[in-house]
């Protein structure tokens, strides 16, 4: 069974594998499409955790996971702001590498904090907790939600349930369609 934890390194080894790949491709056309797989996993994993994982945080860590939780949206917001950035640039700009390389030293930083500390707070406290939410329940709703979720950065939308839901339900129909238009990786 896959555990959070287990959800959400998967998807930060994802990140990384799309990262490496811009950065090897020897056409625009690979590197564009890899610009959209990123963006596309990125924007639908930070709103995952917002609504899924923070908020378990602040329910089963007390404060300590509430002051967690808030210090992880902080960072977020900064990556949703380089992201939307990177998103909106063309392969070809001199600005394309170097926008990733800035997004991606902060997100690797705040990923490596989530695994190390985060995380593992997380897991033991859902496995001393006597309610009927584990960590396996915890991973199927946060890869349900990013199903539903915009799939392009709006580091202008709310940041926290339940305004982050309303707009992320008006945001992802749009996001979608334009999703129909780009191109990803084949």
């Amino acid at each position: 069974m896959t555990t959070i934890t287990d959800a959400i390194t998967e998807d930060h080894r994802e990140l990384e594998e799309y990262y490496q790949t811009i950065l090897d491709a020897k056409d625009e056309d690979t590197r564009t499409r890899y610009q959209n797989q990123f963006t596309w996993e990125l924007a639908r994993h930070s709103i995952g955790e917002e609504l899924v994982v923070y908020p378990a945080m602040e329910k089963y860590l007390g404060a300590d996971g509430k002051a967690k939780a808030d210090h992880d949206r902080e960072e977020h917001q900064t990556v949703k702001e380089h992201l939307k950035k990177f998103q909106d640039l063309h392969a070809s700009s001199p600005e394309f590498i170097p926008t990733l390389k800035t997004l991606m030293a902060g997100l690797s930083k705040h990923n490596k904090e989530e695994e190390r500390d985060d995380l593992p707070d997380l897991e033991r406290a859902l496995a001393s907790s006597e309610t009927s939410k584990d960590s396996e329940d915890l991973a199927t709703s946060f890869n349900r939600t990013k199903m539903f979720v915009p799939t392009r950065s709006h580091p202008s939308a709310p940041n926290k349930p339940p305004f982050e839901t309303v707009v992320g339900l008006m945001a992802a129909p749009i996001d979608h369609l334009g999703d129909l238009f780009r191109k990803f990786p084949k």
